[in-house]
This record gives C-alpha cells, structure tokens and sequence, in this order.
C-alpha cells in the first residue's frame, strides 16, 4: 500500500470525487460503475479522463479493479469507509427481494411432497433477512405461507 510515515496518501479533492462517486453507486446498485457512468456521473469530457483517474488510484492503492473486466471496481481499505446510516432498501431492490423470497417459497410448494427440513429452515432464513433489512410487512406476508408449510410437513411426518 502507498504510505508516508504519517499513513495513507490521502486522495485529491477531485480523486476524493471519483472514490465517493464509485462508493455511492456500489452502494446503490450493488456492482461497481462503468467508465461510461463515471463519465456521465461527473461531467467529464472523456472515457480517456476516466481511465487516467481511475488507473491513478489504482496505482496509489485506494481501489482495485479485478481481472481487468468491466464493472470490477473495488474500493481497498486505503480509502475511507462508506458510512452507512441504515440498512434501508431501495423501493426497486425491495420489490426484487420480495420476488425473489416468493420465488423460493414457491419452490418449495411444488416440491411438498418431500418437505425437507432443510428447505423450511432455508424460507425461515430469508423472512429472517427480510426483517434484518427492515422490512417487517414483506417479511408477514410470508409467515402465513410458511407456517402452512409447516403444518404439511408435520402432516406429512404423522402418516
């Protein structure tokens, strides 16, 4: 890592920029930025200007970027945290999450006939998630389904 005696190199205020660029739109896309976002997320006149940046950080240590693929970006402990206020959810992501929970359970009622623990304990992990990212009315909504789950398997178990 690039250090002086007094600790990390501290970015410049246009690189401070492109670092709290990239960590925001990780933070609320779930990947990292291309070029091209980057380019149009901070006004510059080029992807040329982008790559001249970013391959500066990557030099000073302050980001990395994997197997040279788009989309790889990763912020290194050089830079200072992302400070996140909350575990709130976006409305697009909520949506996606609930789907994808529905999903799961849905999964799990076509193959009822061989209920396994293991799936229930699965559904149960998710609704768990659910409410860890505070989203107590989806996380409800399951319930129902999952207890109904429970009762077939139970049911199940007693023939």
């Amino acid at each position: 890592m690039n250090e002086n005696q007094n600790g990390p190199i501290r970015p410049t205020r246009k690189q401070k920029v492109l670092l709290d660029f990239i960590a925001n739109f990780i933070a609320q896309n779930g990947y990292s930025p291309s070029y091209r976002e980057i380019q149009d997320g901070l006004g510059y006149a080029s992807i040329a200007t982008v790559a001249i940046h970013v391959n500066n950080l990557i030099k000073r240590g302050q980001i990395v970027k994997r197997n040279n693929r788009a989309r790889s970006l990763e912020l290194t402990g050089a830079t200072s945290p992302v400070k996140i206020t909350s575990n709130q959810v976006l409305p697009k992501q909520e949506k996606w999450l609930v789907e994808k929970v529905d999903h799961a359970f849905k999964e799990v009622e076509l193959n009822a006939t061989d209920l396994a623990v293991e799936s229930l304990d699965h559904l149960v992990v998710l609704i768990s998630a659910l409410r860890i990212l505070g989203m107590e009315g989806a996380a409800q909504s399951f319930v129902p389904r999952l207890n109904a789950l429970k009762l077939r398997q139970k049911t199940a178990g007693m023939r």
